[in-house]
Parts: structure tokens; C-alpha cells; sequence
């Protein structure tokens, strides 16, 4: 993940983060998710990803074989190339002064045809980095949770509805993107130069950091963004009931900015879903292993993402860009949550606060709960909200 902080977790019933005391709006209707892809696959996947033998994925070397290996998954599995009869797609860099342009990179991507004649042509794309930072000072970043995680589970979505017995309506790519960490350049390189025509894309999803918690907090919960940005998305997230033990808490994309893949689409007005359980202690050091991950979170996490992509690729009507989202109240209650655990940590020693750190999370806090007190979020007090977050990142994590 390029260097960004988010409010953290994994995924539970009717996504939120809420005390026991706050009111929750009932579902119009519930999509259990079924506990189709297990913890070891993913664990396998992860492994090799962030082995010593792939070097952090940072070199050119070693971001290649990272791209063997999700071509053979997706051979394995008979998935179509995405591009031009080839599974790769050549990242350039910058043109040199003889008029050369390098190739810094490779896309590498599948494709799943739909099976609804009237639908197939529409896309849902989901897509995640591979690359990491490689070696720096003469160690190694594995990256097992930047991003091995999030490449573990598309592979196995991947797997899912490959496999089913009936296809999805609409057609999925699978990618994997390259130089995510050089300024998001694969996954711009993709938006500028898509297998198809981008306006075929209803949704795009991605996820980054998918093992661990925010901050290493006791919060099982996946954050989940963009879903201010499509129609439907925020319905279907609620109705959404992942397995036991994971809670879905839904944020503004702009709480965090530009940090991801979706960067790229957002831009282009293509309605996305971001995924994350956000950074930990270990983020960006060498200290990111595949034994520190959870991968039983992964694997709930994993089911949940399928389920999305399979609601999103057989709806009737897919997502419609919103130019202007409303305020949601469930920010607020995140970060109420997020606060409160903050304290709760402070004051058992786990993660001790300066005296400026407390101040910012015990003002947070009494806010957040005024808000919830009131039921409403204003566009100013939103706009609070975003300094807040801002104020914590740079202060707390």
C-alpha cells in the first residue's frame, strides 16, 4: 500500500462499529455470506508471496515472478487473458532522451466472461497490487500484508467463480497491478489504457492490507470506502451479514485521500469499493511476515469481497456515479468506536497516549458522541470529522 492511514479492522453483521447503546436501522433484506474460501489457500498464497525468494517484490526480478505466479493461478483456473490474447500488459515509464520508453512494469489480468448476453458486455473489475518495497539497508519487506494478503484473496475469489456452477451475469477481471507503491503507476496505466472501453466498468474494487487491525487494536472490522460514490453500494453493504466475528464499517474515501488503486477510477468516475483493515506497527518494515497475519480475519474478509462481487455482478442495475455524497452518521460512529478503544487502551498501558494524543481522542470522542446523541451529521461537522481523522493519523498511528 502506498503510505496512507486508515481506520482499520474486519467485516460483521449490517456493518458498523457501534457501542451497545446506539440505535441501528434495521436491513431491508439480508445476504448471508457463505464460508466458501477457507484460511490455508490463502495462507499458501501468502507464503510464497512474501517469501525470501521473491525479495519483497521490489525489484524488477522479483516483481516478475510475483507475475508468473498469478498467471499460472490464472491458467490453472482457465481464465481468459485481459489483454490482447496475453495475460500481461507492459507498464511503460518515462520516455528517454533517445525516444525510448522503458518498460518499468506489468499488469498482469484475467477475464470471466458473463453469462447474461444482455449483461456480459458490463465489467466488475477487481483489482490489487502485487508489488512491494524489496530490500532497503540490506533487509528485506516481505509485504505479507502489503499487499500478499489482498493478492491472496483475489485469487481465491477468483477461484470461487471460476469454479461455480453458474457463472455470474456480468463479465469480472481479475488484476494484479504493478508499481503501486511508485505512485499508483500501474493501476493509472491500466485506467488510461483499459482492455475494453472504461464507461463497460460498473464497479471497481480493491483492497489493501487486509491481515492485521489499525494499530493492532482489538477491532474486527474491515473498513470499507466508496460507497458514498455509487448507487447501491451503500444498500448492499448494509444487508450484507459476513460470518461470525467480523464487523463492515463503512468511511469516506476522503477521509484518507488518494492512497490506493482506486485512485485512478475514482478520478475517471468509475464507482468503486476500497477494502482495508489498515496499517499496524509492522507496516512498511521488515517486520510484515506472513506468520503475524490472521488468517482467519482474511478468510471472512475474503467471503465477504466474493459475495460483493457476485451481488454487484448479477444486480439488475448496477452502481451509478453520485457527483456529490451525502454525510453519513456511520462515520461518525466508526470513529466514535475507534476512540473509545483508544482510551481503553490508554488506560490499560497497551498503547499509551501523550498528553496532546489524549486530548485528541478524548475531544473525538465527546464529539462523535454528540453527534450520535443527535442523529445527524451536518456538511460542517463532516468537514470536523476529516480534520479530526487527519489530526489522529498524524498524532496517534
Amino acid at each position: 500500500m502506498a503510505r496512507m492511514w486508515i481506520f482499520s479492522g474486519c467485516c460483521c453483521l449490517v456493518a458498523i462499529c457501534l457501542s451497545a447503546q446506539e440505535p441501528v436501522s434495521a436491513p431491508t433484506r439480508t445476504i448471508p455470506v457463505p464460508l466458501a474460501i477457507a484460511a490455508e489457500p490463502l495462507k499458501k498464497h501468502v507464503a510464497y508471496l512474501a517469501s525470501d525468494e521473491l525479495q519483497g517484490r521490489g525489484s524488477p526480478a522479483s516483481r516478475q515472478l510475483a507475475a508468473k505466479y498469478l498467471v499460472a493461478e490464472f491458467k490453472r483456473l482457465k481464465l481468459e487473458p485481459l489483454f490482447e490474447k496475453s495475460y500481461a500488459q507492459e507498464v511503460p515509464g518515462v520516455v528517454e532522451e533517445d525516444g525510448t520508453k522503458p518498460i518499468w512494469g506489468l499488469n498482469v489480468g484475467a477475464f470471466l466472461p458473463g453469462s447474461d448476453p444482455q449483461l456480459k458486455d458490463e465489467i466488475i473489475v477487481l483489482g490489487v497490487h502485487y508489488d512491494h518495497l524489496g530490500q532497503r539497508n540490506g533487509k528485506i519487506y516481505p509485504g505479507a500484508d502489503d499487499n500478499a494478503s489482498s493478492v491472496a484473496m483475489m485469487l481465491e475469489v477468483a477461484r470461487q467463480l471460476a469454479t461455480a456452477k453458474d457463472r455470474p451475469q456480468r463479465s469480472i477481471a481479475f488484476v494484479g497491478f504493478d508499481l503501486e507503491e511508485h505512485l499508483l503507476w500501474g493501476s493509472r496505466w491500466f485506467a488510461g489504457h483499459p482492455p475494453w472501453k472504461l464507461s463497460q466498468v460498473k464497479l471497481f474494487i480493491t483492497s489493501d492490507l487486509l491481515g492485521r487491525s489499525l494499530g493492532d487494536l482489538p477491532l474486527p472490522v474491515v473498513f470499507v470506502m466508496g460507497s458514498e460514490y455509487g448507487t447501491g453500494l451503500t444498500p448492499l453493504l448494509q444487508d450484507l451479514v459476513p460470518p461470525k466475528g467480523l464487523e463492515l464499517a463503512r468511511l469516506g474515501a476522503d477521509l484518507v485521500g488518494t492512497r490506493s488503486d482506486y485512485g485512478p477510477f475514482r478520478d475517471e468516475h468509475v464507482p468503486f469499493l476500497f477494502f482495508s483493515t489498515g496499517e499496524h506497527p509492522d507496516y512498511h518494515t521488515p517486520r510484515d511476515t506472513p506468520d503475524r497475519l490472521n488468517y482467519e480475519q482474511l478468510a471472512s474478509i475474503s467471503n465477504v469481497i466474493l459475495q460483493v462481487v457476485r451481488e454487484s455482478a448479477n444486480t439488475k442495475t448496477p452502481p451509478e456515479w453520485i457527483k456529490q455524497p451525502a454525510p453519513d452518521l456511520e462515520e461518525a460512529r466508526t470513529i466514535h468506536r475507534i476512540t473509545e478503544l483508544l482510551q481503553v487502551a490508554d488506560q490499560s498501558g497497551k498503547k499509551p497516549l501523550t498528553q496532546l494524543q489524549r486530548f485528541l481522542v478524548t475531544q473525538t470522542h465527546n464529539k462523535t458522541g454528540q453527534i450520535l446523541r443527535k442523529a445527524e451529521l451536518t456538511k460542517e461537522e463532516r468537514l470536523w470529522l476529516i480534520r479530526s481523522a487527519q489530526a489522529l493519523l498524524f498524532t496517534v498511528f
